[in-house]
């Protein structure tokens, strides 16, 4: 594995174990947002007002990994795991997103391409016809299981998001995607991708809020203890879906979003080999 030595990665594996947080406990640095009902997963599950599979859904997929052979075992690790912490009714577009870009078609989950790398994914989203911002919970706060030990076990992590226009400055119609995270040679590559097909982007650095530098951000928890954050303005996303409802997003994918995905595939791909 290019860039990684076994030791570094055994290193940082036994450190992610000392620090493990225990479920319901507070993760470092996840302080709830002013807006959110729970500070971590763990509390949003415990919560007895809510419903798994009628209020919110929990997916991920973690892809076979083994050894048979009696020689010696090679220190291979997941290159990437793709993420959708606010997705369904949350910030809308983003389950279709993680799923496609992580090489899944997000309304059969067949494999989008021949010999195409499949990526580990997890996506927490909301069902409800209604009140979903109620189910988010910010990504310094996720403490979900699978989510952690996809990315702990990883090296860099890539998570979709969404925002408004007016976070970033931009009128209502504004297209563009922030690009944060603490892993900048994935930053350098996105940006690259994504201007080479047209797609607006933002450097991260410049919206406090959305630039996803914090170590206990779920998508920098990675053996790397980095990754990128990719916070899609409401029109951008709106503009993906010819349908843009639950039932329908994922039946009604337009160009754009191939082209969206395509482009994250290829700096993923950059970034793996690296």
């Amino acid at each position: 594995m290019a860039g990684l030595e076994r030791r570094t990665v055994l290193t940082a594996l036994v450190g992610a174990a000392v620090g493990a947080t225990g479920a319901g406990a507070v993760l470092p640095g996840a302080a709830r947002a002013a807006t959110d009902l729970h500070a971590t997963n763990s509390a949003l599950y415990a919560d007895p007002t809510l419903v798994e599979g009628a209020d919110y859904a929990r997916r991920f997929r973690r892809h076979d990994a083994f050894d048979d052979s009696l020689g010696s075992t090679p220190a291979t690790f997941p290159s990437a795991t793709v993420l959708a912490p606010h997705g369904g009714g949350i910030e809308v577009g983003t389950s279709e997103l993680c799923l496609a870009v992580a090489g899944y078609h997000p309304a059969t989950l067949a494999p989008t391409g021949q010999g195409a790398p499949g990526y580990d994914y997890w996506i927490f989203e909301g069902l409800r016809g209604s009140d979903n911002g109620e189910l988010h919970v910010t990504s310094t706060g996720c403490d979900d299981p699978q989510a952690r030990s996809l990315c702990g076990g990883a090296r860099f992590a890539v998570s979709l998001h969404g925002c408004t226009p007016a976070q970033v400055g931009l009128p209502d119609t504004g297209q563009a995607v922030v690009v944060g995270g603490l892993d900048t040679v994935l930053r350098g590559y996105l940006h690259e991708e994504f201007a080479a097909v047209g797609v607006a982007t933002l450097d991260g650095s410049g919206y406090p809020d959305l630039a996803g530098v914090s170590p206990a951000n779920i998508v920098n928890r990675t053996l790397t203890g980095a990754g990128a954050q990719l916070e899609l303005t409401t029109p951008l996303r709106t503009a993906m879906f010819g349908t843009n409802t639950r039932a329908q997003r994922k039946h009604t994918t337009l160009p754009l979003f191939w082209t969206f995905v395509a482009a994250t595939r290829a700096a993923v791909a950059r970034r793996a080999a690296a």
